[in-house]
């Protein structure tokens, strides 16, 4: 993202292979978000959809930290870390069309978490920690965990995670089904771009099919369920993509993609 009034970009944004890399950068504040923040977030996220050459995003945080959350020095100087449609950080609320992985060191706190759990993916390392303690403050988690959480876990446990305020440690969070990946602090950049490369080696028609159909399902009746899942999945049969990954393997050779 572009510096402003002469400060560096509160988001930085770096391309690798196919790939978004996409950073809070605000290590002072341990990328806590702002209006800047969450427009630059946004921004990239728009990026990301409208490429065609990138198939997946991954979020993460500079100088050891994800993101603490709402700034909220910020906040109550009267900027908003909102963006109008899309939630805390441009995300919360809208999803990316593409895979989008975050890549936790130390704290996800607050609205962090939440950014996180935003994310389709989550890789953490040994030191992250991930918590909501909005009511220790007298505060709501609104930006997506008080939904998310009960969706995600046995509803006593997000409870716990709720109501207590107090943070899970990486290896708790893992064992909760809400991190993927627990590796060495330090590398979870790494670890996370790993992941984005598995999944940016497939079909992207197929990708994204399979992406919407496991976040959309949930609101399915069993009764439209199948049909709806046809409607998604017809169009990646009929395609050239299709065709493609079948006659690869035949011939014992990488596919070669068109998303078409």
């Amino acid at each position: 993202m572009s510096p402003v009034g002469g400060r560096p970009a509160p988001v930085r944004t770096e391309v690798r292979d196919q790939t978004l890399v996409i950073t809070l950068d605000r290590p002072e504040a341990r990328n806590a978000v702002d209006a800047a923040v969450a427009a630059g977030v946004a921004e990239a996220l728009d990026h990301l959809d409208a490429t065609a050459e990138l198939r997946v995003g991954v979020l993460t945080g500079a100088g050891g930290t994800f993101c603490s959350g709402m700034d909220l020095k910020a906040f109550l100087a009267g900027e908003s870390p909102m963006v109008e449609g899309r939630g805390l950080a441009g995300l919360t609320q809208r999803a990316p069309e593409k895979p989008l992985i975050a890549a936790v060191e130390g704290w996800a706190l607050a609205g962090g978490f939440e950014i996180a759990l935003a994310c389709d993916l989550v890789v953490a390392a040994e030191d992250a920690r991930f918590g909501v303690p909005e009511v220790k403050r007298g505060l709501v988690a609104a930006a997506g965990a008080a939904l998310r959480l009960p969706e995600l876990l046995p509803l006593p446990i997000a409870l716990e995670l709720l109501l207590t305020g107090d943070p899970v440690d990486a290896r708790r969070a893992a064992d909760l089904g809400l991190v993927n990946r627990v590796v060495p602090t330090g590398l979870a950049l790494e670890a996370a771009l790993e992941l984005a490369a598995r999944i940016a080696a497939n079909g992207p028609l197929a990708v994204a099919a399979s992406r919407r159909i496991a976040r959309a399902s949930r609101g399915w009746s069993n009764e439209e369920q199948w049909q709806r899942q046809e409607e998604v999945t017809l169009p990646v049969l009929l395609s050239e993509d299709a065709q493609e990954g079948p006659r690869a393997f035949a011939e014992k050779r990488a596919p070669r993609w068109q998303g078409r």
